[in-house]
C-alpha cells in the first residue's frame, strides 16, 4: 500500500537558516499521525510544502501519489491553518456551502453535509448566525468543518487545538478520529503532547528543524527510563543506593506538604526489583508507584531537553 504522505530528504532553507533539515518520513493511509515539536521546530514550514504552498530548497515530497499544488491532488486535501479566517458576515451553513464549492462539491450535497456536522458538533441553534456573533471556539469548530465538508483524503491540522476549552479540545478529538475510522489520512502538528498521546498511532517528533524520532507512541516513551514514586522517611542516599537506581530527586506536595522521592531507574530496570530491596533493608517506605513514561518525557529525552 502506497503511503497518502512521504517525505524524502527535504530541505527548506531561507537565506543562511534552515528551516527545515534533511527530513524524511512516511504516513500510512487511514493513520492518525502527530507531527510534534516546540514552536519554532519547522512543523508549519513542512505542512506550507505538503499543501504546495512554498516550494522545499531540495527533497521530494508525494501527496496522495501526487504534488500537493497539483489542481486534483489539492481538491483531496483538507487543511485547518494555525491562522484562523472566516468571513464575519457568512453564517455557519454559508461558510461551509463556500469552501466546499471550491473544492467542488454541490452546493445542495454541502449544505446537507455541513447541518449534519455542525449539529454533530452541538453548532445546531448557530447554523444561521453570522461568524461574528460566535465564540472563539464555536468559530473554529465551523472552520475545521469548512475544511473537511468535500470529503478529503488527507486532513491537515495545525495547532488544531489552539484556544480551546476542555470540552472543546474533546469534541475535537471525536471528530478527528471520526475521520480516521471513515478511511482519511489525518496529520495535525502541535506542541501539546498529551493531545498527540491520546489520537495517534504514529509521530514524527522535530527540534530545530530536524526529526528527531519517528515511529509508534509506545516505542517514544519505550526510549523514557522508567520513574518510581516513594513516600515515607526513606533518605535520598537509601535510596540511590538501591539496585537499578541512576538518580534520586525530591518533591514535595504544594498543598498538602508531603515529600516523595522520585527515583530514575537506569536502562530498563525492574522496578519490583528496587523495591524488594528496599524492603529487605528494612527502608521507611510507606507507599509505592511506578510513573509511566508520557509522549512529553520522550519528547524531553529525546530532544535532550535542548527544544
Amino acid at each position: 500500500m502506497s503511503a497518502a504522505l512521504e517525505l524524502v530528504g527535504v530541505n527548506k532553507r531561507y537565506g543562511e537558516f534552515d528551516a527545515v533539515r534533511e527530513l524524511s518520513f512516511a504516513v500510512e493511509p487511514g493513520c492518525i499521525f502527530g507531527f510534534l515539536g516546540p514552536n519554532g521546530a519547522g512543523k508549519t514550514t513542512t505542512l506550507r510544502m505538503v499543501l504546495g504552498l512554498i516550494p522545499p530548497s531540495s527533497g521530494e515530497i508525494v501527496v496522495l501519489g501526487g504534488r500537493g499544488d497539483t489542481p486534483g491532488i489539492r481538491d483531496r486535501i483538507g487543511f485547518l491553518p494555525e491562522e484562523r479566517g472566516l468571513y464575519r458576515r457568512m453564517t455557519p451553513v454559508e461558510a461551509v456551502v463556500f469552501f466546499a464549492g471550491l473544492k467542488g462539491v454541490p452546493a445542495a450535497t454541502a449544505r446537507k453535509r455541513g447541518i449534519a456536522l455542525l449539529e454533530a458538533q452541538g453548532l445546531g441553534e448557530a447554523l444561521h448566525r453570522p461568524m461574528k456573533a460566535l465564540s472563539k471556539g464555536m468559530a473554529q469548530k465551523v472552520q475545521l468543518i469548512c475544511a473537511i465538508a468535500h470529503e478529503p483524503d488527507l486532513v491537515i491540522l495545525d495547532e488544531p487545538f489552539s484556544g480551546l476549552d476542555p470540552v472543546n479540545q474533546q469534541g475535537l478529538e471525536a471528530l478527528i478520529r471520526g475521520l480516521a475510522d471513515r478511511g482519511a489520512t489525518v496529520i495535525f502538528s502541535t506542541h501539546v503532547m498529551a493531545h498527540a498521546e491520546r489520537l495517534c498511532r504514529r509521530v514524527a517528533l522535530m527540534a530545530r528543524g530536524r526529526k528527531v524520532f519517528d515511529g509508534t507512541v509506545e516505542a517514544a516513551r519505550a526510549a523514557v527510563p522508567l520513574r518510581m514514586v516513594l513516600v515515607g522517611g526513606v533518605s535520598l542516599g537509601e535510596v540511590h543506593a538501591l539496585a537499578g537506581v541512576s538518580g534520586v530527586e525530591e518533591a514535595v506536595d504544594s498543598h498538602s506538604g508531603r515529600r516523595s522521592l522520585i527515583a530514575t531507574l537506569a536502562g530498563r530496570a525492574e522496578p519490583q526489583a528496587a523495591l524488594k530491596a528496599a524492603f529487605q533493608q528494612e527502608l521507611d517506605v510507606s507507599q509505592f508507584r511506578v510513573e509511566a513514561p508520557t509522549l512529553h518525557d520522550a519528547f524531553i529525552v529525546l530532544t535532550g531537553g535542548a527544544a
